[in-house]
């Protein structure tokens, strides 16, 4: 009899089937049979040749996948939230001042990052559904002076794509940092980090890569890399400091690469697969592919008598669509039906929008006619079968 007060848990004793879903909330997304294969490779060392030469790779298609030619290019160690904190932790000291606009949650969370550091955070706040123009953002600039501007891209909480272009331009000519959270957009929809001026943008693998979760792309414009590498004060995160980080993944031109951490090294097998599945694809083919397929669901939505969040069409996401919950239900009852009966996880809202949508994420490999197709036909039979209140 063991002499141990904790014994070996029951319910570790017996194996646990994972049920196979289609993933068609806000991400994650569905993960490719191709991508799940080369993340079952062999184990290597975090700093062997093998590892540093996938590295390499995986720097490559992130600067196809970011259009850019920026020599800080690397992936993050940990899901888009920690390329957030990445980005943030390393652009901004205590005292200086950022302008956030918040647009949905993920401003909501880079202002309080941003504060917690002891930054001066300013805000540019409109409502769910909505964006800025550049007038707006040129006004709060003159009026701010930030040494960095955040913006979403791709709001998912509340189904936007912000516009791009010509913000460079004026961040710039305040002397401003450009900073871009691209996590539920990039891939999806046009964006062209070089082109647009864009100085600090991150996204997510678990989004249109359709990676697992845990690794994050993030690259630095040369004017980002002369304030974060000449900063008064060391960054608040020693794991997240991209001093180490740059010369972990090779960004720094020094011979040696130094240890900072073991990396998710199968991982990485993965984040490259997904990127090699993009670079055949191809950028502009995978954006035009997301434009129909969200172009066809809303059809197949106003069809249905079902309103779309975002009234402006050409500020609608491709990769999460935003559906007004439907008057008299239960947007729980909605999403559990169909979880329950075709298996198809979609999600409520998030932040500003929570209680107000239906989310439908269709990233990657799950941007499908095909699965539209699906998931209307469970959005209709999930009307007809959920309470519907008469008040």
């Amino acid at each position: 009899m063991s002499s141990l007060s904790v014994l070996p848990p029951e319910c570790l004793l017996q194996p646990f089937i994972v049920p196979k879903r289609l993933m068609l909330g806000p991400g994650p997304s569905n993960v490719p049979a191709r991508i799940s294969a080369a993340g079952a490779q062999p184990m290597l060392g975090h700093l062997h040749a093998e590892t540093i030469e996938i590295m390499n790779q995986i720097k490559s298609g992130i600067q196809y996948a970011f259009q850019t030619q920026n020599r800080v290019t690397l992936a993050v160690s940990g899901p888009g939230h920690a390329a957030m904190e990445c980005a943030i932790f390393n652009s901004l000291e205590p005292g200086e001042s950022v302008l956030i606009a918040v647009n949905g949650i993920w401003g909501e969370r880079a202002a309080e990052i941003a504060e917690r550091i002891g930054s001066k955070v300013n805000t540019v706040v409109t409502s769910a559904g909505g964006y800025f123009t550049n007038e707006e953002i040129e006004q709060a600039l003159d009026k701010y002076r930030p040494v960095v501007f955040f913006l979403t891209h791709g709001e998912s909480s509340t189904g936007v794509v912000h516009p791009i272009d010509g913000i460079g331009d004026l961040c710039h000519k305040y002397n401003c940092l450009f900073l871009v959270d691209s996590v539920a957009a990039l891939g999806g929809t046009p964006i062209c980090m070089d082109e647009q001026g864009i100085d600090i943008m991150y996204t997510g693998s678990q989004k249109v890569l359709n990676a697992p979760p845990g690794t994050a792309p993030i690259s630095f414009s040369e004017r980002a890399c002369q304030k974060i590498f000449n900063r008064r004060t060391k960054p608040i995160s020693y794991f997240l400091d991209m001093s180490w980080l740059a010369n972990y993944w090779g960004c720094d031109d020094k011979p040696v690469r130094a240890y900072h951490h073991t990396g998710p090294i199968t991982s990485f097998y993965g984040l490259r697969e997904s990127l090699a599945i993009l670079a055949e694809t191809g950028l502009e083919n995978s954006w035009k592919r997301h434009k129909e397929v969200a172009e066809y669901f809303h059809k197949g939505l106003e069809e249905m008598g079902l309103k779309l969040f975002v009234k402006d069409k050409k500020a609608r996401l491709p990769t999460v669509t935003t559906i007004v919950a439907p008057p008299g239900y239960d947007w729980r009852e909605i999403t559990g039906y169909i979880m329950k009966t075709y298996n198809i996880e979609i999600s409520g809202g998030l932040g500003p929008s929570a209680g107000l949508v239906l989310r439908v994420g269709l990233m990657g490999c799950n941007s499908s006619k095909a699965n539209v197709d699906m998931v209307l036909e469970a959005l209709a039979d999930a009307l007809k079968h959920c309470h519907k209140s008469r008040v």
